[in-house]
């Protein structure tokens, strides 16, 4: 499964990416407005830090809107990948983009049948979020399981994009699912790391180290 940070905080992304788990990045209007940087200037960064997809997200609504904003934001970097919205508007510029060789994220699904449309529209990526369905009463786990169940029916190419990640096991899960991809806070990411057996080890490792009065040099 391909790990993206969900963020704009290159800083955060510059340390995941030095470990090499990083695979790409998302981000949106929301975490754009946190970083308080222009938002073009932010896009390009993350561009030249991670060789994977970028997603930056349009804000018009309408068609024409998007695609006007989509030729500003290809134009950034050739990893851009275009995020719109899974509406008609959203659906129309998916199209348009895909079948001229750019990254398209389809953001914002919250049902199995529009991930079944933005696949028939020939995405790159869809993005349910899991998080925000679980909010509502749903489970989130149970509609990446209706979309990779539909997906490998009908052996469509878009991958799955586990967006709204709020825990580890948001992680796990979706990997035991076969998701394609999953994007996450770093914090999120960060916590994958952690065991308190591992912490047990490594303290119990250095206080015997320590009475043999040793050093590595």
């Amino acid at each position: 499964m391909k790990f993206f940070a969900d963020t704009a905080d290159t800083a955060d992304i510059r340390d995941l990416a030095a470990t090499g788990l990083l695979d790409g990045v998302t981000t949106n209007p929301s975490l754009i407005a946190k970083s308080g940087r222009q938002f073009l200037e932010v896009v390009a960064e993350i561009c030249g830090i991670v060789d994977g997809p970028v997603s930056a997200e349009v804000v018009a609504l309408d068609h024409a809107g998007m695609m006007r904003e989509a030729e500003i934001l290809r134009k950034i970097a050739k990893n851009v990948a275009v995020k719109v919205p899974l509406t008609i508007d959203g659906l129309k510029t998916c199209k348009a983009l895909t079948g001229d060789g750019t990254m398209v994220n389809v953001t914002l699904c919250f049902s199995a049948n529009q991930a079944l449309l933005a696949a028939k529209a020939g995405a790159t990526f869809v993005s349910p979020f899991v998080g925000r369905h679980d909010d509502c009463g749903f489970d989130g786990m149970d509609l990446i399981r209706d979309i990779r169940l539909i997906y490998d029916n009908y052996a469509y190419d878009t991958e799955i994009l586990v967006a709204s990640v709020r825990h580890p096991v948001h992680i796990l899960e979706s990997a035991r699912i076969g998701a394609d991809v999953m994007t996450a806070p770093p914090s999120v990411i960060r916590q994958l790391v952690k065991h308190p057996l591992t912490d047990k080890g490594i303290e119990g490792f250095l206080a015997d180290w320590a009475k043999t009065g040793q050093v590595i040099e």
